[in-house]
């Protein structure tokens, strides 16, 4: 019988074992390019080198990449200019070519797995989003798509960050009550009367007073997390974070 002191260390023992039988059989690959990496979950050094992931310094509120140092404290000209619906929001990467289809293989293509990665950028990027959050929020999609597509991309990227360390996941306070069209076609005023009135909260007790932090796969323009956060406040929000994925930039930014 083993000992109750050395249990613990059996059965880490046992855990790297089966791993390791698991990996010699199928050894982990990239998730971009399917190339033998050592560890499961992540990206080659060439992938891993493409993306652009998301540091300081960056702007305070929206979390826009600074390109030199600056001062704690310090916001973009747009939010200088323009007070956001939101408190401050972050994200872990750019969207751009390079990333583009490691992000749209998990909204389109099923490759649900990705998101334990990509809840782990996340967790890391969004660190002063999430301190002393209540609750994620993920962005719903409209029954019909969900029931479509059969998963939200969003919930699973919420459910990746609370086993990254992060708040839990509020699921159903929020809701699509019109089908939108898609945007990716879309300008910002096109995109922002798309979304404009589509959501709205189910719980308002589970929402009022609380901290919450939006969670989507990529903000563009901004109008979806708006819209969102908006509503989230009109029903007594303490706050609204922004968390996403993705952020696509303005060209030259």
């Amino acid at each position: 019988m083993i000992a109750t002191a050395t249990l613990p260390y059996a059965l880490a023992r046992l855990g790297r074992l089966g791993r390791g039988i698991v990996d010699l059989v199928l050894p982990p690959r990239c998730l971009a390019c399917g190339e033998i990496v050592e560890d499961t979950d992540g990206l080659c050094g060439r992938c891993w080198s493409n993306m652009t992931f998301f540091a300081p310094p960056w702007c305070a509120i929206c979390g826009l990449p600074f390109p030199h140092p600056v001062g704690n404290g310090a916001v973009c000209g747009d939010c200088a200019r323009e007070r956001r619906v939101w408190d401050r929001a972050r994200s872990a990467l750019r969207y751009d070519e390079r990333s583009r289809g490691l992000v749209l293989a998990l909204k389109h293509a099923d490759r649900t797995h990705l998101a334990v990665a990509f809840g782990r950028w996340m967790r890391r990027a969004g660190g002063e989003v999430l301190e002393n959050a209540d609750f994620l929020v993920p962005v719903p999609l409209h029954w019909t798509r969900l029931f479509r597509r059969r998963y939200n991309q969003a919930a699973l990227l919420a459910n990746a960050i609370r086993s990254a360390g992060g708040p839990p996941p509020a699921f159903d306070c929020l809701v699509r009550r019109r089908r939108t069209p898609s945007q990716g076609h879309l300008g910002v005023l096109a995109r922002e009367r798309n979304v404009h009135s589509a959501f709205a909260v189910r719980h308002p007790e589970t929402v009022r007073g609380r901290r919450l932090v939006l969670v989507d796969d990529v903000m563009t323009t901004g109008a979806t997390v708006d819209e969102c956060a908006r509503v989230l406040k009109r029903a007594g929000a303490a706050s609204v974070g922004v968390l996403t994925l993705a952020r696509a930039l303005k060209v030259g930014a």
